[in-house]
């Protein structure tokens, strides 16, 4: 009787997996009008087809990316502005092409809160005499080079969400704007009723703003030292654009200075026409007075003039005079001596309709699991480099890809979404409110997000951040590429030689960064959802420069001249993304096993503990806090990972049942979804990712420990060690929870 049953519930289970693949293939003739299936997309064990890998990579042409570009960035488009809704139609049309198009394509709308400055009264900075003289005046526009400048589209330089409002005092300056800074400066003068200049870098947009308001500041200047973007060069006679990539005195980094993303005014809610919206004055994250940001050369005129003691050496950029801190005010000697800095900002919230771009290439064995590829579409001004470097890949990668499909030569396993975001640069609100619209249907069946943002920083070396467990499948795909030039070599070995790391198990392998901010799209799949990502793009050689970004960035110098002039011409290192971040698409679109890597996690969870005793163990031990919990976490996190790997490796998946592929793989996708705590940081919006949350420690470890680690060595209060506890159990209790998900079922 016993062998009778087992048979009944085998057949029972190949039955089940006929009927399961059945259905899906009956949904995709249904879904193409009843045409029948290719004998090739009947083969449910199918794997990744390698000659079709290397058809797509030699398709992929870098003209067409040129030509993409071009077309991208041939007026600005800031987002909900007519040059937005140009490349909404452009997106369409390309995705809609009866050629090379998609299987569907289509936009969705949001009722966003945007902040905009008043076009007919711009935001001034001046210099105001005790008799009401205006000595000077900071540039309201950048100056013009080439025609793309001069655009009446190009928005005024300004800080988005900053408040309206006319603030007057004493100028001080302030480094970059950090607690630790005002600290300092309000050790030696009191700066209630002062103005702040501070360059960027070290503390958020918003932050500078929110930092400085306790201490009595009622106004900040943001400007870009050139000693962080230009390495030192400040003449645009020789040194800077139009002569080289570096910005130019004039320019100015727009920005979204706020904290969260996604639409603020609809937290946790898709921004639809019918949502509740909370009061503009309950958003928190905010500057909370009046903020401006002005070019290098303004910032020279008024930190040179400044009085007071010099500011420490770590706070001078490249200007040749004494950073001094200010008295607060300018030095008697100078012209502007006694004068106020006076800020007349006329910013204005607004809601405004934005549209998501979504295409799909629908899968043939596994509709209903998605691969997402993602990158926004708008931009502060032309946005060559930002975003459009993404977008002009994107549109080669689908292109290539909707051909095959039109020829029918190639349908994916699983479904590809395309996304293209709209007002990202506004706080990430595109993606945000897709997750959160189709949050049900994302968590249960997406794979994996793919981000290509700003694709080309310039023409050095890839670089990769990511979860650990989509480690190997950037690592093949890399190997498979090869780099732009005349002495080409793989993607992979090129980039091992500018980023890289020794790791217990592969020994030196190109070092993938974590995703710990919310830097660009991925942060809601990453963060808020719990689903694999990565953020792939080739950057510079920073053994010779020191620029944090490339110069341009967020200026109305990104434009297309400067992409094919300064920052790859011949667009091959645009060609190679689109190369590496398709052939990545489609081994996770194709594989017949996820390609992920659980003991690749492990090794990640492993680093972290190790740095996590190494700074915190001694102490708590002090406070009765044992860290041995964490760590037997982790061990079970590594013999689980283990255990599945060995059964994957003994596995001949291809010919065992599709149930068991379907478990494993789902073990996999599923995997980051396991360490999604929504109550571990409650003031932290759309951060639930214990492992990968943003921090404000320096500690690379945990980020909930780290910071209240942090905060209660400073404090020393029970309460405090208490926080540290709970948050030791909580990723603890993470870990462990992860590790029972990549067990065999009970």
């Amino acid at each position: 009787m016993g062998g009778i049953l087992k048979k009944v519930l085998l057949y029972g289970l190949l039955g089940a997996a006929v009927f399961t693949v059945g259905m899906l293939l009956g949904h995709f003739a249904i879904q193409k009008g009843g045409e029948s299936t290719p004998e090739w997309l009947r083969d449910v064990s199918r794997d990744v087809d390698e000659p079709l890998i290397e058809r797509f990579i030699t398709e992929v042409d870098n003209a067409q990316i040129r030509e993409n570009l071009r077309e991208l960035t041939s007026t600005p488009h800031m987002a909900t502005t007519e040059g937005d809704e140009r490349t909404v139609q452009y997106m369409l049309k390309r995705w809609q092409d009866p050629d090379t198009g998609l299987d569907d394509a289509w936009r969705e709308e949001y009722k966003v809160y945007l902040s905009f400055p008043n076009k007919t009264t711009p935001n001034k900075v001046t210099v105001v005499s005790p008799t009401s003289e205006v000595l000077f005046t900071a540039r309201e526009k950048e100056k013009v080079y080439e025609p793309d400048q001069s655009h009446p589209d190009v928005v005024q330089p300004y800080a988005a969400y900053a408040p309206a409002g006319h603030p007057k005092g004493k100028l001080v300056y302030a480094n970059q704007g950090k607690v630790s800074d005002y600290e300092f400066l309000n050790s030696t003068m009191n700066l209630a009723g002062t103005i702040a200049i501070v360059r960027y870098g070290g503390a958020g947009r918003a932050a500078k703003a929110i930092n400085a308001a306790p201490f009595g500041v009622i106004g900040v200047l943001v400007y870009t030292d050139p000693m962080d973007i230009n390495d030192g060069r400040m003449s645009d006679v020789n040194e800077t654009y139009p002569h080289s990539w570096y910005m130019p005195p004039s320019g100015v980094e727009r920005g979204s200075f706020n904290t969260h993303f996604g639409d603020l005014r609809t937290p946790y809610l898709a921004a639809k026409e019918h949502t509740y919206r909370i009061p503009e004055a309950d958003i928190t994250g905010l500057p909370p007075i009046p903020t401006q940001p002005i070019g290098f050369e303004d910032a020279y005129t008024l930190i040179c003039e400044l009085d007071g003691p010099a500011a420490p050496s770590d706070w001078h950029g490249a200007f040749n005079c004494t950073y001094n801190v200010g008295g607060p005010g300018f030095r008697a000697t100078s012209r502007f001596n006694n004068s106020d800095v006076n800020l007349d900002i006329y910013n204005k919230g607004e809601l405004r309709n934005s549209s998501n771009v979504m295409g799909i290439i629908r899968g043939s064995v596994e509709p209903d699991r998605y691969i997402i590829y993602g990158n926004h579409r708008d931009s502060w001004v032309n946005g060559a480099i930002d975003p459009s470097s993404g977008t002009s890949v994107m549109l080669e990668i689908t292109r290539v890809l909707g051909k095959m499909v039109k020829e029918g030569k190639w349908r994916p396993r699983r479904s590809i979404i395309f996304g293209s975001w709209g007002a990202e640069e506004f706080g990430l609100i595109g993606s945000a409110e897709y997750t959160e619209e189709y949050y049900s249907k994302l968590r249960d069946r997406t794979v994996a997000y793919i981000n290509v943002d700003i694709s080309v920083f310039a023409n050095a070396t890839l670089r990769v951040q990511g979860s650990p467990a989509a480690q190997s499948v950037v690592f093949t795909a890399t190997k498979q590429v090869k780099t732009p030039g005349s002495n080409p070599t793989s993607v992979y070995d090129n980039w091992i030689r500018y980023f890289n790391r020794t790791s217990p198990t592969h020994g030196v392998v190109p070092n993938v960064a974590f995703l710990t901010g919310a830097g660009s799209d991925y942060a809601a799949f990453i963060h808020f959802l719990g689903i694999t990502s990565m953020d792939i793009a080739y950057t510079y050689d920073r053994s010779k420069t020191k620029a944090r970004i490339y110069p341009a960035y967020h200026t109305a110098y990104d434009t297309f001249n400067y992409s094919a002039q300064y920052i790859d011409p011949g667009f091959t290192s645009h060609q190679t993304v689109a190369r590496t971040a398709g052939n990545v698409l489609l081994r996770l679109a194709d594989s017949l096993l996820v390609p992920f890597s659980s003991t690749d996690y492990a090794e990640s969870l492993e680093q972290y503990l190790s740095t996590a005793l190494q700074n915190f163990n001694d102490r708590l031990a002090q406070k009765g806090i044992s860290m041995e919990p964490l760590k037997n976490a982790v061990t079970k996190f590594r013999t689980a990972a283990t255990s599945l790997e060995k059964l994957i490796q003994e596995s001949d998946l291809a010919n065992e049942t599709p149930l068991k592929v379907r478990r494993i793989n789902d073990q996999l996708m599923l995997l980051e979804r396991a360490f999604l705590d929504p109550l571990a940081f409650p003031d932290k919006f759309g951060f639930r990712h214990v492992i990968w949350a943003s921090k404000s420690s320096s500690v690379a470890t945990f980020p909930g420990l780290a910071d209240a680690f942090a905060h209660a060595q400073e404090t020393d209060l029970r309460q405090d060690w208490d926080q540290v506890h709970k948050h030791l159990s909580i990723v603890t209790q993470a870990i462990e929870g992860a590790a029972h998900t990549l067990e065999e079922v009970i």
